[in-house]
């Protein structure tokens, strides 16, 4: 969510006329329209999503820590949100090991994000807030390249209008050579905040090599960043983000 702010001139005393029989004060819209134009920016270059609902995934990988990886986004101040991650193999694909898998195996990475942590002690870093309470988480982000990009990326519909009841208002894009879900808010100032899970995907032709610091989401005014699941650097591996001539690098909580 871009915030919109006005800088408004007050006038210390009224030298002339003119000034006098003034009606309105003079606003300056600079912050305003530099906001206005970020937000065309990156709806300008967004990327096309899709419903995770609509996704057929096969088998899971199995890692270190199971089929799914948990986690906490967090910074100094304390924990701003849960993420539960796994990557999956193609429908049809029972068993999901990429040492097996054939050539040209499309990986499906899965991020559900909980703001504020999901209360669920089974989950993430625990039971309960570990900082304040988030009003408004702006985006979940990637920190780090998403190598071996395919561009189909998107995020569950459902749980995006249950957040913040309208799913044109969260855009992905490309951000630094990685991928950006910018939410904006929804009718009534209703905001993506506490306890409202969110599912992000995206699809890379590279296997994760093990957890990784690549993610982040921007909640309540500040970044909170921890591990999910992250392919290895690759010299042949394409990259949709790094390669398209629109990559946008997101300045959204910059």
């Amino acid at each position: 969510m871009l915030k919109h702010h006005f800088a408004l001139p007050i006038a210390l005393m009224a030298s002339t006329a003119l000034a006098a029989c003034s009606s309105e004060p003079e606003i300056d819209n600079d912050a305003d329209l530099a906001a206005e134009t970020e937000e065309a920016e990156i709806a300008r270059q967004s990327l096309d999503t899709g419903d995770f609902a609509d996704l057929e995934l096969g088998a899971k990988i199995v890692g270190p820590q199971g089929e799914e990886v948990r986690g906490r986004l967090a910074n100094e101040s304390g924990a701003f949100a849960d993420i539960t991650s796994f990557v999956a193999c193609p429908a049809g694909m029972e068993e999901c090991d990429p040492a097996t898998a054939p050539e040209g195996t499309i990986y499906t990475y899965v991020h559900t994000v909980y703001p504020g942590e999901d209360n669920d002690p089974t989950t993430g870093s625990g039971d309960g807030d570990d900082s304040s309470n988030v009003e408004t988480t702006e985006a979940f982000r990637m920190t780090m390249p998403s190598h071996g990009f395919t561009g189909t990326v998107g995020f569950s519909y459902g749980e995006a209008a249950n957040a913040v009841n309208d799913t044109l208002l969260i855009v992905a894009s490309c951000h630094e050579q990685g991928i950006a879900w910018t939410v904006e808010e929804g009718d009534g100032g209703d905001q993506w905040g506490q306890g409202e899970p969110i599912t992000f995907y995206w699809q890379s032709t590279l296997p994760p090599a093990g957890p990784a610091d690549a993610y982040e989401v921007f909640a309540n005014y500040t970044a909170a960043s921890g591990p999910g699941p992250y392919p290895a650097p690759s010299d042949t591996a394409s990259n949709a983000c790094a390669n398209s001539s629109s990559t946008n690098t997101s300045t959204v909580g910059s």
